[in-house]
């Protein structure tokens, strides 16, 4: 019998730096969630990184995906779009294994995270005062990155740049 290799790589400078780029330049991220009543849900959510670099993005309590990270916290995050040109395949992505937590208006950080929120994404100045609108930190237990056909690779918080949290 034989064993086939592992398809995952050993972690390298190159695949942290590559990893690190996707998530600064993210400003959308797909986000999996799985529904109270049952089934996954995957939608599309503004991303940004808080100052200290924590994914987040601002949703509205009105949304399905907030309900359901209410229920459940448990998400999973994918950035890095493919480009004009090519195989979307061949484009590199990485997907985030992680937990949210939600920062509401009554909360002293609100404002902190707001202003700089409002520097990557100044569209949002429309909605960001409106009371249903929380955001939700992205608290990253694991990465997968796929840099491309045949380059696959498990990331710590850390290689991404990342604080490990609870």
């Amino acid at each position: 019998m034989t064993t086939k290799p592992d398809p995952i790589r050993p972690t390298d400078d190159e695949a942290r730096a590559l990893a690190r780029d996707l998530l600064s330049a993210a400003r959308i991220a797909a986000l999996a969630v799985q529904l109270p009543e049952g089934g996954p849900m995957v939608t599309r959510v503004a991303f940004g990184l808080s100052p200290e670099g924590t994914p987040l993005t601002l949703i509205s309590d009105l949304a399905a995906h907030t309900r359901a990270l209410r229920a459940d916290p448990a998400a999973s995050l994918l950035v890095g779009e493919p480009g004009s040109r090519g195989d979307p395949l061949t484009h590199p992505r990485l997907t985030l294994l992680a937990r949210a937590r939600f920062v509401a208006h009554d909360d002293p950080d609100y404002a902190r995270l707001a202003r700089h929120y409002l520097s990557t994404h100044p569209k949002a100045q429309l909605y960001i005062g409106f009371a249903d609108f929380s955001f939700a930190l992205f608290s990253v237990q694991k990465g997968l990155l796929n840099g491309g056909f045949g380059r696959a690779f498990h990331l710590t918080p850390a290689d991404m740049g990342l604080a490990a949290r609870d």
